[in-house]
């Protein structure tokens, strides 16, 4: 890191205005930093859940805060940061927690621990963050790695959810039709 941060205040803020790593100046309430917001949201969400988990998993999540920190930065200076094999990586997870999962026949419910409710949690945050991507991307383009990468690692903490349910030994929440449950 060639700057280090001596003064976190700078009122440079106050008006409500940020400035990008690109040195561009932008609204705090642009499509670009909700996006900003929503992946910084969801790595301080993966934090928690990390503390929460141990082993391959938890190795898992901290390399996928390491990625969100790199897509952030991406965001911020409109630099490549974000590559092919990220993507590949969670693909390759995806697959390896998923090869022992039962087949769903059902929907399942957030929820299956606690650990599995935060992952759950993750995955919607990290939804969000997308469509704030998808948006910010009508104003300036994004990079379609940055694009498949977020949705590819909601899809992953999907998985990663049910594979901590069963890991922890919690059984997961099954829908059930209010229709159903009124018969």
């Amino acid at each position: 890191m060639a700057n280090r941060l001596t003064k976190i205040y700078t009122r440079t803020g106050d008006k409500g205005e940020t400035g990008l790593a690109s040195g561009e100046r932008v609204a705090k309430d642009s499509a670009i930093m909700h996006a900003q917001g929503d992946v910084d949201e969801l790595n301080s969400l993966l934090g928690l859940l990390a503390c929460k988990l141990e082993g391959d998993i938890c190795l898992g999540v901290k390399t996928i805060q390491n990625d969100l920190f790199d897509l952030g930065g991406e965001l911020s200076c409109a630099q490549p940061l974000i590559k092919q094999d990220r993507i590949d990586w969670l693909e390759q997870k995806l697959d390896q927690l998923n090869e022992d999962l039962p087949v769903l026949k059902e929907f399942i419910l957030p929820g299956g621990g606690e650990a599995a409710s935060l992952c759950h949690l993750a995955r919607s945050v990290c939804r969000r963050a997308e469509r704030h991507l998808v948006t910010a991307n009508r104003e300036a383009e994004i990079s379609a790695l940055l694009l498949a990468y977020i949705n590819r690692l909601s899809d992953l903490l999907f998985v990663m959810a049910r594979f901590i349910t069963r890991q922890q030994g919690e059984s997961e929440v099954y829908w059930q039709s209010s229709r159903i449950q009124e018969e």
